[in-house]
């Protein structure tokens, strides 16, 4: 088993749905990230920053999911990160009510002593600047996974392309893939990506699943149909988390095994969404996992009569 830094947001959202809405709830990618890595009982360090105003209990919680948090900055006389949000009726457009950056505004990284020498990082959705000041952190990680989003393309371009340079695998949403490459085919998309650094791509397409391509090949995992959705906020960062607890678990980060990470990390996700926030991933057992697993078995293997 390798060790993992995971780098992003503990943060406090507030959410409304066409399922209904909360008051402040834990939220934030590193918080997705790590729950969803601590199902392999991956051996990981969040690196973050939040408030004197945010619960011990939440950090408690952290630790008993098996994740190290002595990368977790505490500024006492700061707030912590917020964000609110409301969903559209087909759940995947949403309104941004509010984004306070509080004390993510100066947040400089500090990987913990132990976690310098980890195998894996995963660069959850930050300003580019602090996940390039991870990556100088680190002795030799052997693999780099970056997650972002259109706000860095908008805002921060050229500082991001600096960090795409630098990183083994992105992962992506469609419509971030065509913006950042100015086409439209994804196959396009995910070659000129290719071409930017990265040596695998992950294209994340919501409820209609996931692409992953290295050099010739394409892999792709579908998204179980779930008869509700609750809440997606968190989804891709939960997908990320089961991708990388996956591959820090097993230590092997070849095209072939990262097929069974997206598969897992796609599993993972569709828990997330059931429920507002966190809640469902804190109670999730392994036995509940593996039977969504053979889930996606049933959902992809077929015996066809060739004519």
């Amino acid at each position: 088993m390798s060790k993992l830094v995971i780098v992003g947001t503990v943060a406090f959202d507030a959410i409304e749905t066409p399922f209904g809405k909360t008051d402040k709830i834990l939220g934030g990618a590193a918080t997705y990230i790590g729950l969803a890595a601590s199902q392999f009982n991956a051996d990981g360090a969040i690196v973050s920053v939040v408030g004197g105003d945010f619960p011990e209990k939440y950090i408690a919680m952290l630790k008993n999911n098996n994740l190290d948090v002595s990368g977790l900055e505490i500024i006492k006389e700061g707030k912590t990160f917020f964000w609110s949000g409301k969903y559209h009726n087909d759940m995947n457009s949403r309104d941004t009510l509010a984004t306070e950056l509080n004390v993510l505004e100066n947040f400089q990284p500090k990987v913990p002593k132990d976690y310098k020498d980890a195998e894996v990082v995963m660069l959850g959705n930050l300003h580019p600047l602090v996940q390039l000041s991870v990556i100088e952190q680190m002795d030799s990680p052997k693999l780099i996974v970056l997650d972002t989003m259109n706000f860095w393309m908008d805002n921060a371009l050229a500082e991001l392309k600096q960090v795409i340079a630098k990183v083994d695998v992105i992962t992506i949403n469609d419509e971030e893939a065509r913006q950042l490459t100015g086409e439209y085919s994804l196959v396009v998309a995910a070659q000129k990506i290719r071409e930017m650094g990265p040596k695998y791509v992950v294209i994340k397409k919501g409820e209609h699943g996931a692409l992953l391509f290295h050099e010739e090949d394409v892999f792709f995992a579908p998204a179980l149909p779930l008869e509700e959705v609750f809440d997606p906020t968190g989804a891709g960062d939960t997908f990320a988390g089961g991708f990388t607890g996956y591959l820090a678990k097993t230590a092997d980060y070849s095209f072939e095994n990262m097929k069974n990470a997206i598969i897992y990390g796609s599993a993972l996700a569709s828990f997330c969404v059931e429920k507002f926030g966190t809640e469902r991933l804190e109670s999730l057992t392994k036995k509940e996992v593996h039977r969504r697993l053979k889930q996606f078995q049933n959902l992809t293997q077929f015996d066809i009569e060739l004519t």
